[in-house]
């Protein structure tokens, strides 16, 4: 028996095979620049059955949630580093900047980061860890009077992904995007 990539439980070697395969399938339909994610299509281009696809995958959003299993335990790792940094305020910044860069790269990252509800319990659980290192955050920096009281980890993402979104439906460059991060972090400092 061989263990699938994340929690849950143990998948029989051809079902970890399988699984694998559709990822492998799914990240190249991603890089080639379709992003609907048919999981019909998947299993034809994977060469399984469409009943195994939605084994694995109930959904697209299951689909798109184990694709970017990856990116949000490296924004996990960023954002226990950022909640480490002697800086509070800075290592906030860090976060805003790498998270949002990661989320205009990868379209898939971004709408489940921005998702309300999740599929997989791995998804659920990384963004637990994350609100936690994001909220030991928030705390430090409340701390130094670096950030609003009324503040959240929810929050934090919600306003990030507002901003990943004004920047795909309009002009994306490197100055928009500073501009809408300095605006954000503004707006994050206790009212005067």
């Amino acid at each position: 028996m061989t263990s699938n990539a994340g929690p849950g439980p143990v998948l029989r070697a051809d079902a970890a095979r399988n699984r694998a395969r559709v990822l492998q399938v799914a990240r190249e339909q991603l890089a080639a620049g379709d992003d609907s994610l048919q999981l019909n299509a998947i299993a034809r281009l994977a060469g399984v059955g469409v009943g195994t696809v939605y084994r694995h995958f109930p959904n697209r959003l299951a689909l798109m949630e184990a694709l970017s299993a990856e990116r949000f335990r490296e924004l996990v790792a960023e954002a226990r580093a950022a909640a480490d940094d002697e800086d509070a305020l800075a290592g906030l910044n860090r976060l805003l900047r790498f998270t949002l860069a990661r989320a205009l790269e990868d379209t898939g990252f971004a709408s489940v980061l921005e998702s309300a509800s999740d599929t997989e319990p791995e998804t659920a659980a990384l963004k637990a860890e994350l609100d936690r290192a994001v909220a030991q955050l928030l705390d430090r920096a409340l701390l130094t009077g670096a950030v609003r009281p009324d503040l959240g980890p929810g929050d934090v993402r919600r306003l990030l992904c507002g901003i990943e979104h004004a920047l795909r439906s309009g002009d994306s460059d490197e100055a928009r995007r500073e501009l809408y991060l300095d605006i954000l972090l503004e707006g994050l400092r206790p009212p005067r």
